[in-house]
């Protein structure tokens, strides 16, 4: 049975059953509430299968050589079925139907089959969510209807924790206990952080007589329950399972006996509430989300409103607003990929999204970033520089740098490639200062200005100035020996990204701390203390004039670093138009693909995008017609990039190509996309693609601006966002835009170089 993606209002779903694709679903079907993530494995055994769970933050290392990264918990999804004494597998015996469903509005996983074997035939519904509603609840949810002839049937189900990161166990053995007979608990350690979890587990099986026993085994532990099941006769499997860890902050004792007396007051007070209920209850918590600034898309293709759905959902899955001490990994809690570290992805990508929309999480995302200090600092020293040096990527807040050094095998040599990122890709820096800018400029939050932003701002722009070498052929500071946003482009010299960033950071800093000595005497008295601020001030003057940006030749092309263009062009036809990414590593290795121009994702046109007032249109087309045919959007970053940029330009029709590009990373029909987990940065550039691309909304130099421009495909287009602490909401049709706002002050934004007031109601002629 070959397996096809469909698509509804709010769902998705694979009609079909293929082993080969079992890592498609797992992923894009995750369920997560910001604390606990899920793929969306079967619930029996397949080769190949990804079973992980992941609790935000709980990162250990497995050896004292490997990185940290979230350990894989033990498992409460699995099931074992005995049908007539044999194991139930979709790879023996006839698939009639099997459909497998993730609702987006609900967070309701549906996995729905007809089997058959001999003269067995069964109807088998699995459901399944994590609770939005309360952080540590899992429920899952088994129906077997019996079509066929009389047949006996025994499922094992309880806490599997022989699960692993590729092998790596995290966990040590630990505590088991049965409470009242059906209660399951196991109390595993990590191995080095010594973080304790406490996961626990019951079963209620309905409608049959059944015998049930407990099993313990090493790192296992279940309930067996036996049955026999009468033609056209039911059953009904309901389990519940909690976790827990000694850093949860919502609890104030974090000893192993108080959480395990904590899970199991948790699951015996849910016992008057059934599945039903459980879930009704976490979807209304998801209902709040979803009326928040709704976007409404009228499109030719209806699956352009899911995948701003699908966007959002798995966002609101995978953030951790729970705490301030965890932020978002490049692949969310849907899977092993990345390790769950955290990169620029967030902020560049993703921390957009919540600063328009949730504010209240963008800060607790920044609140990372200022917490992450300490890990900056120690970067820094160990590089030789001042200042908060970002690591590339992050993990706990305090850890500093966690870039594995070694990565994939080279095509020609064979040998570990290292990976150069975690030592040299550093214009992260001003991509966190970048995030915490535009944070600022939206909601106008000042007390969180004064307590931490600000700070973040001084010791980066601190960290470039001591960065800065000084040439003195040319007398200007460069930056040598980077890479930027391209990562094809290997120890190379005055990245435009990277200088460009880095002197705005230097600059902003310059009048900042004018504007503190001016307006906020307290905030520099003790940033002064830090600092020496009239010092750092004088050394920030002395160079920022001398940074050197690169110019655009006689063609009007901004070089991406000292080397590029020099190099010999290459046709990507065949690479750009085939299935999946990283074709041209089956050619060239990278030290082959360094010596060409050719880049991975946007790197001088992402710039042009994050600081558009800096540079003409005429430039910026000149610049994009040039750089993109060059780029293999190896990345999934690139392509709302592309999109948005595009969209400016009045490529309106290859725009939105690339908007059906990136929708399509992890909703399209290619099956082998996401095995590795959920691409989250680019699902926030989707919601930049529509709210910033094509909803006109940007932040141009501190001030609002709002300039819709609709693909041919949309007849119309609402949505909304928060600015300054006031929700506006944008209706947008062919001819006219219409905003309006609840009572308070009046907003200001531009609009085609107009100074626009929004009182209540604005309806603007386009």
């Amino acid at each position: 049975m070959s397996a096809r993606m469909s698509y509804g209002d709010w769902t998705i779903s694979q009609e079909g059953f293929d082993v080969r694709y079992l890592g498609k679903t797992e992923s894009v079907m995750s369920l997560g509430n910001g604390y606990i993530g899920s793929r969306a494995a079967e619930e029996e055994s397949y080769i190949g299968q990804s079973r992980d769970t992941f609790v935000s933050g709980t990162f250990n290392y497995f050896d004292v050589n490997e990185v940290t990264e979230l350990p894989n918990v033990p498992d409460v999804w699995g099931m074992d079925f005995q049908i007539n004494g044999q194991p139930f597998s979709l790879l023996t015996g006839k698939i009639e139907t099997y459909k497998k469903t993730l609702n987006l509005k609900s967070g309701l996983l549906t996995r729905e089959v007809r089997w058959s074997k001999d003269d067995v035939s069964l109807k088998m519904t699995f459901k399944r969510f994590i609770s939005k509603k309360r952080r540590h609840i899992m429920a899952a949810q088994v129906h077997i209807e019996n079509l066929g002839s009389p047949v006996s049937i025994g499922i094992k189900t309880g806490i599997n924790g022989q699960v692993s990161n590729e092998g790596s166990q995290h966990f040590t053995e630990g505590e088991k206990g049965l409470i009242d007979g059906k209660i399951l608990q196991m109390c595993p350690q990590t191995t080095h952080r010594k973080l304790d979890f406490v996961i626990s587990a019951c079963h209620e099986l309905k409608k049959v007589q059944a015998t049930s026993r407990p099993e313990i085994g090493l790192r296992s532990f279940s309930m067996n329950f036996d049955f026999k099941l009468a033609e056209n006769e039911q059953v009904t499997l309901e389990k519940r399972a909690s976790v827990y860890t000694s850093i949860d902050n919502d609890i104030n004792d974090s000893s192993i006996q108080n959480m395990r007396h904590v899970a199991v007051s948790e699951l015996q007070d849910l016992e008057s509430q059934s599945f039903e209920e459980l879930l009704a209850e976490s979807t209304q918590a998801w209902a709040e989300i979803w009326q928040k600034h709704p976007i409404k898309i009228k499109s030719e293709d209806p699956r352009d409103q899911l995948a701003i759905r699908f966007a959002k959902y798995h966002l609101h899955s995978m953030v951790p607003a729970h705490d301030e001490r965890m932020n978002i990994g490049a692949k969310g809690l849907s899977g092993q990929g990345y390790k769950g570290h955290t990169f620029w992805d967030t902020e560049v990508f993703m921390l957009p999204y919540f600063t328009f929309t949730h504010p209240e999480i963008a800060e607790k995302l920044l609140t990372y970033r200022y917490l992450g200090l300490a890990g900056a600092h120690k970067k820094a020293i160990d590089n030789g520089y001042e200042g908060a040096q970002y690591p590339w990527e992050a993990a706990w807040p305090t850890d500093g740098e966690v870039t594995p050094v070694w990565g994939a095998a080279d095509i020609v040599t064979g040998k570990a490639m290292k990976i150069l990122s975690g030592f040299i890709e550093q214009h992260i820096t001003s991509d966190v200062a970048f995030g915490v800018k535009q944070y600022l400029d939206v909601t106008g939050n000042q007390a969180f200005a004064n307590e931490k932003a600000y700070e973040i701002l001084v010791d980066t722009a601190k960290f470039w100035a001591s960065r800065l070498e000084f040439d003195t052929s040319s007398a200007q500071y460069v930056i040598t020996n980077v890479m930027g946003p391209d990562e094809y482009k290997e120890e190379i010299n005055n990245n435009a990204y990277t200088n460009y960033t880095a002197h705005w950071n230097i600059s902003y800093v310059i009048d900042l701390i004018e504007h503190l000595k001016a307006k906020k005497p307290e905030v520099y008295a003790r940033l002064d203390e830090k600092f020496n601020l009239e010092a750092l001030q004088a050394d920030l003057k002395a160079k920022v004039d001398k940074i050197f940006l690169p110019q655009p030749t006689n063609a009007g092309i901004i070089p991406q670093d000292d080397s590029y263009l020099s190099k010999p062009e290459l046709d990507l036809t065949k690479y750009k138009s085939a299935d999946g990414v990283d074709g041209l590593f089956h050619d060239y290795n990278l030290h082959q693909v360094n010596g060409f121009q050719v880049t991975k994702q946007a790197d001088v046109l992402l710039l042009m995008l994050l600081f558009e007032g800096l540079f003409e249109k005429e430039l910026k087309l000149k610049n994009f017609d040039y750089y993109e045919p060059k780029t293999t959007h190896d990345s999934s970053l690139s392509l709302s990039t592309h999109a948005i940029l595009s969209a400016d330009l009045g490529k309106l029709n290859q725009s939105y190509d690339f908007f059906k590009q990136a929708m399509n990373i992890d909703m399209g029909e290619y099956m082998k996309s996401s095995d590795p987990g959920i691409h989250a940065a680019s699902l926030g550039g989707i919601w930049q693609m529509v709210v910033f691309g094509y909803g006109g909304v940007r932040m141009i130099e501190g001030k609002l601006r709002i300039e819709p421009n609709l693909p041919q495909a949309w007849s119309h287009l609402s949505y909304g966002f928060d600015y300054q602490g006031q929700a506006i909401s944008v209706e947008i049709g062919k001819g006219k835009m219409v905003l309006t706002k609840a009572e308070g002050p009046a907003l200001q934004f531009i609009h085609k170089d107009q100074i626009m007031n929004l009182e209540d109601t604005l309806t603007i002629t386009l």
